[in-house]
């Protein structure tokens, strides 16, 4: 069977947002391809069902479920807008549901299916005025300016169109959740006046059934700051679960209720951190009181989002579902009754995540054990092996998710049996192994190692460096990698670790370089790099560096250390952490929270005349998260001193690009990067 090759691109489907119908039969998901002839990422909704072949039924992404599971809701754009779309699930075409001048955001159902919660952009968009900045909330990356643009709710009615706006003010509102009795919008916001300095949120709830804006209520204080809030239904006097967060079904009219339209089951659970950088907890909100839900876990939950794997919270029954990192693997777990802190059991480290070798199919049957509930205050791992999750589902008691593996870069399960078969069926993948080294100081560093085990002598290594640096690689195939494939098929050994500040080995290692980023973690690379030429799997005369976001410091920072690497490969790269500071778009909050004390000492850039590395720089011309001018910078640099450098800049492209942008970026950022390091380490072309 053939390797991989980058054209493979053009033939990667990647599933997401899985949805599973009220009556647990089936799931709708988007299904997100590249196109070669538009130069464009394709999405599409899909419907998956046992038994039968997955069908397309519209262009578009976001599909949610109405209560009642005739209609499906999604987003389409319209005019270069999202706009939300409803399609008739007995037959017929979608119509457009909404019209709003700056596009909508994902769908969200009223429990009785009347009307759908929604935010999306706010104000007057002139793209020739000044740019006037206050504060220095000014700027996003993907989003480039803001304008004074802000993110509001709004609340549509699905029969007759009439959009109403539910919040305004200078502050932008999260994804909205509705209350069991469908008067209320929960949602995360920051409104702080210094919120640009001081990292702050707050969970809300506003009413949504007046003809104006009406005043946001603050329901938590500011000892968590809070990204998310979800609305709960705990289950009908049937034992029917609730849908999904956000879509709550309209409630039983002879089930238990409050007086206050809440059931005494509902939760309103929130994600929050205590700190800036560490590990986000999942609370529960109800009298006054927001209570941590105590999982027996030192790992951080994961709610999903773009580069961060996941999913929001789900009740089945009266347990917690939740994802967090484990190992660098995002994985599911089912938590008991899901209680508050002070009603839990001990403590207790989450499971090991195996690494299995078996085809596809054995590993789910191994993975999966979605019966298990554990004990109150310990969650279960029930999908883990080297399974990564990225969408959840829960109807009629039934579990739905997505989650890529060693062989794909995702398919959909329904209660473990997949759905869906979206790997590649000709290709044959290299699978990355797991293995630990150790530090000088004694820690032991995880980290994966993909090469092709025929080969016997030592050959050429890529040193690959993840970003974040609270990030993580795992074993999953994620399709944007693919000159790691073609690398290994290459005689190349591809060495992937997890350094300090990796995420899904406790709270500790999570914060470690925190105030000594470079200094605390480059002995781990180092480390890792020595056992595998002492092992004879790398020749130290073919040693190479990349990666990207923190990876791209990190290549930057051990060219300032060491000459041994021949050729360095910084994507989206940060050089200089002083200028840093005042240009991108998180800047002051990594200078006051992340590298907090020596910018100096943490830079590259103050070492910069050490390097003699032939250097590769790539860029996204629109990175406003590590703008372009630290790959600027590092370039002229190097130029000056007489190293061989040369500087890619991606039109239009955000940090991002390299996991939505446009395909042909990202095809030749692969190429790009394969082709230097033939040229400087290997001699020759593949």
């Amino acid at each position: 069977m053939p390797r991989l090759v980058l054209d493979d691109l053009y033939r990667i489907a990647v599933p997401s947002d899985p949805r599973l119908r009220p009556d647990g039969d089936a799931v709708a998901y988007t299904l997100t391809t590249a196109d070669r002839d538009s130069d464009q990422n394709q999405a599409e909704i899909w419907l998956a069902a046992p038994g039968s072949a997955p069908r397309r039924l519209a262009s578009g992404s976001a599909a949610r479920w109405s209560p009642d599971g005739r209609l499906l809701a999604f987003l389409r754009p319209v005019d270069g807008r999202a706009q939300i779309h409803l399609l008739p699930m007995e037959g017929g075409e979608p119509r457009p549901l909404t019209s709003a001048p700056l596009g909508a955001g994902a769908p969200v159902w009223s429990p009785d299916g009347s009307r759908i919660a929604y935010s999306g952009p706010y104000g007057d968009l002139d793209p020739h005025a000044p740019v006037v900045a206050d504060i220095l909330e000014y700027k996003a990356d993907g989003a480039g300016l803001l304008r004074g643009l802000t993110t509001q709710l709004f609340v549509v009615d699905v029969a007759t169109g009439d959009t109403i706006q539910v919040t305004e003010g200078g502050f932008h509102a999260g994804e909205p959740s509705w209350s069991p009795d469908g008067r209320r919008l929960a949602f995360a916001a920051s409104m702080a006046p210094d919120r640009d300095l001081v990292v702050e949120s707050a969970v809300y709830e506003v009413d949504a059934t007046g003809p104006t804006p009406g005043k946001p209520e603050r329901l938590t204080g500011p000892d968590i700051i809070c990204t998310g809030a979800w609305w709960l239904a705990a289950p009908d006097r049937n034992g029917t679960p609730d849908p999904d967060p956000g879509s709550d079904r309209a409630p039983d009219p002879g089930s238990d209720r409050d007086g206050d339209g809440q059931g005494r089951g509902d939760r309103l659970v929130v994600a929050g951190l205590r700190e800036v950088i560490g590990h986000t907890r999942l609370y529960t909100l109800g009298s006054g009181t927001l209570d941590e839900v105590e999982t027996g876990l030192d790992r951080n939950v994961m709610t999903g989002a773009p580069g961060y794997p996941g999913a929001v919270p789900a009740l089945l029954g009266d347990d917690l579902l939740f994802c967090a990192r484990d190992q660098g693997r995002t994985h599911l777990y089912r938590l008991a009754g899901a209680p508050p802190v002070g009603e839990a059991g001990t403590e207790g480290e989450a499971g090991t995540a195996g690494a299995g070798t078996e085809g596809e199919a054995g590993r789910t049957r191994q993975a999966v054990k979605t019966g298990e509930t554990g004990q109150a205050g310990k969650a279960v791992k029930i999908v883990g092996n080297d399974f990564t999750v990225s969408g959840v589902s829960v109807a009629a008691g039934r579990i739905a998710w997505v989650a890529s593996s060693p062989l794909s870069a995702g398919d959909v399960y329904l209660d473990g049996e997949p759905l869906t078969h979206h790997a590649l069926p000709d290709v044959d993948l290299f699978t990355p192994r797991p293995r630990t080294f150790t530090a000088p100081d004694g820690a032991t560093i995880e980290g994966f190692v993909l090469r092709d085990e025929t080969r016997t002598t030592p050959g050429p290594l890529l040193l690959d460096v993840h970003g974040g640096p609270h990030n993580a690689w795992s074993p999953a195939f994620d399709g944007a990698h693919l000159y790691h494939q073609r690398l290994a098929a290459d005689g190349w050994t591809v060495l992937l670790v997890n350094p300090r500040a990796s995420d899904g080995y406790g709270e500790d290692f999570f914060t470690a370089t925190v105030g000594a980023w470079g200094l605390a973690d480059e002995q781990d690379f180092l480390a890792a790099v020595d056992d595998l030429v002492a092992e004879g799997v790398a020749d130290p005369d073919r040693l190479a560096v990349a990666g990207y976001s923190y990876g791209g410091y990190m290549a930057c920072w051990l060219s300032t250390r060491t000459d041994r690497f021949k050729a360095a490969i910084p994507g989206g790269c940060v050089s200089d952490l002083a200028s840093m500071a005042g240009t991108s778009d998180l800047g002051s909050l990594i200078k006051a929270y992340e590298c907090r004390g020596d910018l100096q000492a943490q830079s590259p850039i103050a070492q910069v005349a050490r390097v003699t590395t032939p250097t590769l720089l790539l860029h996204g011309d629109s990175d406003d998260r590590c703008p372009v001018g630290q790959a600027e910078q590092w370039f002229a640099a190097l130029r000056e001193q007489g190293v061989p450098v040369r500087l890619v800049r991606y039109p239009d492209a955000s940090h991002l690009f390299i996991l939505n942008g446009r395909p042909s970026h990202r095809y030749d950022f692969n190429e790009r990067i394969i082709t230097w390091l033939e040229q400087w380490v290997t001699g020759s072309p593949s």
